[in-house]
């Protein structure tokens, strides 16, 4: 092999090994790498509550449903709201779904309302969702433009599919779960702790 060649050869195996090792850190690429082909980047199920005085300002949101409906912030006003960050072929989305519609059933007319944010699909896969896990709340349609996900990333943003933000009845960020609602009792309490704040 000529030295130029050899060289050559060497540039290249660097220049590989730097590209790997600068994948390291990047989620998506340790999943890819485990062969899991999930395709989402999972959070852990952590939560954290955010004391009231220490939130920031509201968020004002607006999109359109699967059904071709328009949702708004204002829509929710005075009123608890959980957002779900998901898609269809989530795996701990579908995890969680049963979870979220006892939720939802559970503090319907009680003070906290559910809506789904949809971050992939077409509004026929989230109805055909809907209809395979019993979900009966909405979900903004976010792929076209990612208003949703762009509206929450100055305050606490989610980070990783699902994400679960409980917002106040001021339209707030009172709490997240980073990931599947594994323990849907914490959920429930974090709502309920923020339905109670306006006692």
């Amino acid at each position: 092999m000529s030295r130029r060649r050899l060289l050559t050869a060497l540039a290249t195996a660097a220049a590989l090994s730097a590209l790997l090792a600068g994948c390291s850190s990047d989620p998506l690429a340790e999943q890819y790498r485990e062969g899991s082909s999930k395709g989402f980047i999972a959070g852990d199920g952590s939560w954290t509550e955010i004391p009231a005085a220490k939130r920031g300002d509201a968020v004002t949101w607006s999109g359109t449903t699967e059904n071709g409906e328009t949702v708004s912030s204002t829509d929710y006003a005075d009123e608890v709201v959980v957002l779900n960050f998901w898609y269809a072929s989530c795996a701990p989305c579908r995890a969680e779904a049963p979870d979220l519609q006892t939720l939802s059933e559970a503090f319907d007319g009680k003070g906290a309302a559910f809506l789904g944010v949809n971050v992939r699909d077409r509004p026929a896969n989230a109805i055909a969702f809907n209809e395979n896990y019993g979900i009966t709340y909405p979900s903004v349609m976010d792929v076209a433009d990612g208003g949703m996900q762009l509206a929450f990333s100055g305050s606490i943003p989610p980070n990783a599919v699902p994400t679960t933000l409980v917002l106040d009845s001021s339209g707030r960020v009172a709490a997240r779960i980073l990931g599947r609602v594994s323990s849907p009792s914490i959920l429930k309490t974090l709502i309920r702790d923020t339905i109670a704040e306006d006692n």
